[in-house]
């Protein structure tokens, strides 16, 4: 029988502590727009809406999501792709939507960079294709800004690379090991038992 690769557990209520105490530090960035990267980010990304919240203007921050997949199986993507190729499953029918905002990207774990990366990536390059179709003086008024945030992030190389100029958000740095979440848990009574045997 195979060895079980050695996880970190983390319960709802670890994250939401992680996110709340991260808020302290993203809400220099002032985001008004959040992009989930579903599936992962997209309980991250609620939970940020509510600390983010303008306490002023009492208004919520718009959540858009994309999806993209890396690791799990797509329809009509092969095994040999898994793992290596980000497959973008949903994406915005168009940018226009970004233009002069600052977008804040989340998703739940920064493992290799390749999906951030891509998603950094293809965003800036949709936003530029809205940009060019603005006047001069327009598109200074109505270039994004972007930032990123996951709620871990492993301490490893990274395949992927953001450049330095991009705000980047973490609430842990944690070891190279399997993250196992609670919107992944079949049965969420175990996980959260388990857990809390690794505390």
């Amino acid at each position: 029988m195979a060895e079980q690769p050695q996880q970190l557990r983390a319960t709802y209520n670890d994250v939401h502590k992680l996110i709340r105490e991260s808020v302290k530090r993203i809400a220099d960035f002032k985001p008004n727009l959040i992009i989930a990267i579903g599936g992962g980010g997209f309980f991250p990304a609620r939970v940020l809406r509510t600390f983010l919240k303008d306490p002023t203007t009492n208004k919520d921050i718009p959540i858009h999501a994309i999806g993209l997949s890396l690791y799990e199986p797509v329809l009509g993507v092969t095994p040999e792709r898994l793992g290596t190729e980000v497959v973008r499953i949903q994406w915005p029918a168009s940018a226009k939507i970004f233009l002069g905002k600052r977008i804040l990207i989340v998703d739940e774990v920064d493992d290799s960079r390749t999906t951030l990366q891509y998603a950094l990536a293809e965003l800036q390059k949709d936003v530029n294709a809205e940009l060019q179709k603005l006047s001069e003086s327009e598109r200074d008024k109505n270039h994004p800004e972007f930032a990123v945030f996951v709620v871990h992030n492993k301490l490893k190389e990274k395949v992927g690379k953001l450049p330095a100029t991009i705000p980047y958000y973490t609430g842990a740095e944690v070891p190279d090991l399997w993250l196992a979440y609670p919107w992944e848990a079949e049965d969420i009574d175990e996980h959260d038992r388990l857990a809390a045997l690794q505390k």
